[in-house]
C-alpha cells in the first residue's frame, strides 16, 4: 500500500513566474523499501489524486519534480527509499474560499442551476495571485451549500470555466444532481458552446475544423501550444466560421467540441490568426496590415479600447438536468468588442 500523502490542490498556472523563481514544497513522498522499479510519472499518478499524467510529465520537464534533491528525466524509474519532492512556484494553500459581496450578472436561474454573463477581467475561481474577487467568491456570498465536483474542492458550483480576460456565459450547478448531469454533458461533449473572436487576418478557407492536440508549452508553462504531430498534448477540436471580413482583421465564430485550457487562443494562433491584442499568443503585435505610422497608431488606439484578448463566450446550450429540456442562451458582444469592431469597419470603409 502506498504511504498516505497530504495533497494541496495545484492551481492552474496563470501567473508570470519563471521556473527559476523560488519553489515551495507541496509534496514529499518516500518510496517504500520494497518499491519495485516504476516510471516516475506512473508512481506520482498513483499518489497524487486528480493530477493528470500530462501535468505530471510537464512538471518533470519544468523541473518541479526532484528525486533525492536532483532533477530527473521523464523516464526515470523510482527505486526503493527514493525521496520524491514536488515543488511549485506558488506556496501551498488550503481550499477555504471567503464569500464576497460581488454582483453577478445572472442571465437565468432556477432551483437547479444558474447561468451568468462574466465580465472580462474577472477570474472564475481562486488561484495563485487571485485569491479574492472571483466568481466563486461571489457565488459563496449569494448562494448557500453549492456542490463540489469530487476532487475539486474550493470551486463550488463550477463545472467549467473561461479565462480571466475572456467575457461570456458560464453555467453554475446549484445541486449535486445538476452538477453530475452537467459534468456528464461536458465529458460527452454534448454541451454546445460558441465563442466570437476578433482575430488578425482572414481565415482561408472561411470555415473549417482545427483538429490538433494542445497542451502546456514545454518552454513556458503559462502558454498552451498546438502539437500538430500528435507527440504531446490532449485531443482538441475547434470548428470555426468567418463572420465579418475586415481585411486586416476578422470576426470569427468558434464552436468548441472539446474544452481545453486556452484552446481557441492556441488553435487560432496555430492557424496563423492570433486573437486581437492577445499578448500571450502574439496578438498584441501588428500582425497584418501596412507599415505606415498612421496605421500603427490606429491599431494602438484599438488596443486601448480592448486591453485584452478579443474573445467572448457568446452562446451556451445544454439539456436541463431536471426537466430534460434543451436550454439555449445567447449574449451580446461586450461593449469593448463592439466598439473596436465599429472602428475597424469604419477604417476599411474609408481606406
Amino acid at each position: 500500500m502506498p504511504k498516505p500523502v497530504t495533497f494541496v490542490r495545484m492551481a492552474e498556472p496563470d501567473d508570470d513566474l519563471d521556473v527559476d523563481d523560488e519553489l515551495f514544497e507541496h509534496h514529499r513522498i518516500v518510496a517504500d523499501p520494497g518499491q519495485s522499479l516504476v516510471r516516475i510519472d506512473k508512481f506520482l499518478m498513483d499518489r497524487l489524486p486528480n493530477v493528470t499524467r500530462t501535468k505530471i510529465q510537464a512538471g518533470i520537464h519544468e523541473g518541479f519534480v526532484r528525486v533525492n534533491e536532483k532533477a530527473i528525466k521523464p523516464n526515470y524509474k523510482v527505486h526503493p527509499n527514493d525521496v520524491i519532492v514536488v515543488a511549485l512556484p506558488e506556496p501551498p494553500r488550503d481550499t477555504d474560499v471567503k464569500p464576497e459581496n460581488i454582483p453577478l450578472n445572472i442571465v437565468f436561474e432556477d432551483d437547479h442551476l444558474l447561468v451568468i454573463n462574466k465580465p472580462a477581467g474577472m477570474v472564475v475561481h481562486p488561484a495563485y495571485q487571485n485569491w479574492s474577487g472571483t466568481v466563486v467568491n461571489a457565488l459563496l456570498h449569494h448562494f448557500q451549500r453549492l456542490p463540489h465536483m469530487p476532487g475539486n474542492e474550493g470551486r463550488p458550483g463550477l463545472v467549467h470555466r473561461i479565462d480571466k480576460d475572456t467575457s461570456g456565459l458560464l453555467v453554475i450547478a446549484k445541486t449535486e444532481a445538476a452538477m453530475t448531469a452537467l459534468a456528464r454533458q461536458f465529458f460527452d461533449h454534448s454541451i454546445e458552446r460558441t465563442y466570437q473572436a476578433l482575430v488578425w487576418g482572414v481565415p482561408d478557407p472561411p470555415a473549417g475544423t482545427i483538429n490538433v492536440p494542445v497542451g502546456r508549452s514545454l518552454k513556458d508553462r503559462r502558454v498552451t501550444v498546438a502539437f500538430p504531430n500528435g507527440d504531446f498534448g490532449r485531443h482538441a477540436v475547434t470548428h470555426y466560421k468567418l463572420l465579418n471580413d475586415l481585411r486586416y482583421v476578422s470576426l470569427v465564430e468558434c464552436k468548441l467540441e472539446t474544452g481545453r485550457t486556452h484552446q481557441i487562443r492556441a488553435h487560432m494562433k496555430h492557424l496563423g490568426h492570433p486573437l486581437f491584442n492577445d499578448e500571450m499568443y502574439g496578438g498584441s503585435d501588428v500582425v497584418k496590415g501596412t507599415v505606415f505610422t498612421k496605421y500603427k497608431q490606429f491599431v494602438e488606439n484599438c488596443f486601448k479600447i480592448i486591453p485584452r484578448q478579443a474573445l467572448h463566450a457568446k452562446t451556451l446550450g445544454f439539456v436541463h438536468p431536471a426537466t430534460k429540456e434543451w436550454m439555449q442562451f445567447d449574449s451580446e458582444l461586450p461593449q469593448d468588442m463592439q466598439d473596436v469592431l465599429a472602428k475597424w469597419e469604419n477604417y476599411v470603409k474609408y481606406t
